[in-house]
């Protein structure tokens, strides 16, 4: 009993964080369900995180993409895709599998992350290395160290040509041969500039590509950019939302728990093959 005290004082310390009447004004709403790419109901899900507040906020992005998944990668379904910027700042676990499986649903799974380093912290060595290598397509700017090393030796080696010269007293000579090198060596991707990437695509059986790396630099139209952006509209205001609409929810879902909780301790003393649950001071 003492150590199952303990580990339930260590995990109130964990979930008083969550318990704050805005998070529970988000969470218990129902105004529209996860499965995004419903034939008959197709949606854009938007949610962002709070650099403030990455550790409570987390758990909780963490669950609501942790149900998206189950819905989203099913048979039958509109082709979709799960866009997560700066990865590792949630944690999904199994995203190896839903990266295998996801595919033949017709989904698509883009993960952001600023170094794999940042990766391997998080999410452990193991589990890394898995989501890095089971990817089929690789786009990456500027990167050093480990990251940069890992992302040459798999852009692989081509044959380059090489000249050499030698110069003596009487003669100079010219020598040319061939020599297996990396085709973008780590060096090259430490020394990116701001706009450059490189990367490796994958191909199916209809339609092949015989250049599967890159190394390219984005071209902006910064003028067009910028009328674009003159043109965006604010987003309408669905509801207006005061604290004393948000306090009364939180105490409202406070006393349906309460009520729930005393309603299942009567449940277990009327039934005396239960009655043995209820532990009383």
């Amino acid at each position: 009993m003492e150590q199952l005290e303990g580990q339930i004082a260590s995990t109130k310390i964990a979930m008083a964080r969550l318990s704050s009447p805005q998070l529970y004004y988000v969470v218990s709403g129902n105004d529209f369900t996860l499965d995004i790419n419903n034939p008959a109901e197709p949606k854009i899900v938007c949610m962002g995180n709070n650099p403030q507040k990455i550790q409570i906020y987390g758990a909780v992005l963490s669950l609501y993409v942790s149900c998206l998944v189950k819905l989203v990668n099913q048979k039958g379904k509109l082709k979709s895709s799960l866009i997560f910027d700066e990865f590792p700042t949630i944690y999904l676990n199994n995203m190896d599998s839903l990266i295998a499986t996801a595919r033949s649903n017709k989904v698509a799974t883009c993960l952001g992350i600023q170094d794999f380093s940042q990766l391997r912290k998080d999410y452990g060595r193991e589990q890394a290395d898995v989501i890095m290598n089971i990817n089929g397509n690789i786009v990456s700017g500027q990167v050093t160290g480990d990251t940069a090393k890992q992302l040459s030796e798999r852009f692989g080696k081509i044959m380059q040509d090489r000249e050499s010269i030698s110069i003596n007293s009487g003669d100079t000579s010219i020598s040319l041969y061939k020599q297996l090198e990396s085709a973008v060596p780590p060096s090259k991707i430490s020394s990116l500039s701001s706009g450059e990437f490189v990367g490796m695509v994958a191909d199916d059986p209809n339609c092949k590509i015989d250049l599967k790396t890159f190394h390219y630099e984005i071209v902006n139209d910064y003028q067009g950019l910028k009328k674009e952006e003159e043109n965006y509209t604010d987003i309408a205001v669905i509801r207006k939302i005061d604290n004393t609409i948000v306090q009364r929810n939180y105490l409202q879902i406070k006393q349906d728990i309460q009520e729930i909780m005393q309603s299942e301790i009567e449940r277990l003393l009327n039934d005396p093959s239960l009655a043995y649950l209820i532990l009383k001071k």
